[in-house]
């Protein structure tokens, strides 16, 4: 019996593509489709002028942006590019949290969410 061939990385290796292919990671690809549906969501929901519009605009654009910048500073500092995925993750649940709160005060039949005020 032949024994396998010895591994030429390491584990971490594997798990971590090379620095800067961050359009090739899955969870760029998510959340970029989560700014992309978010944008829209809130352009048909939310009142522009309400403050909750630009947070949840922001917080997917923080999300999706931050994994593109942890990704591009993997190949000089690990602990910078775990720093921006934990900013990424932070970002996309909060604004996982705004989709729970805008979601229970949207007017489904008339397509409007209504303000916080007329929700209490």
């Amino acid at each position: 019996m032949k024994d396998p061939p010895p591994r030429t990385s390491h584990p971490v290796e594997d798990l971590i593509p090379a620095h800067g292919g961050y359009r090739k990671l899955k969870s760029f690809q998510v959340a970029q489709l989560c700014f992309d549906v978010t944008v829209r969501f809130c352009d048909r929901y939310v009142d522009k002028r309400d403050r909750t519009h630009d947070q949840m605009v922001q917080a997917a654009r923080s999300g999706k942006q931050n994994i593109a910048e942890g990704s591009k500073a993997s190949g000089t500092s690990k602990k910078t590019e775990l720093k921006l995925t934990n900013v990424a993750r932070a970002s996309l649940e909060e604004l996982r949290l705004d989709y729970e709160i805008t979601c229970a005060s949207v007017d489904w039949s008339s397509g409007v969410a209504r303000t916080r005020a007329e929700t209490n």
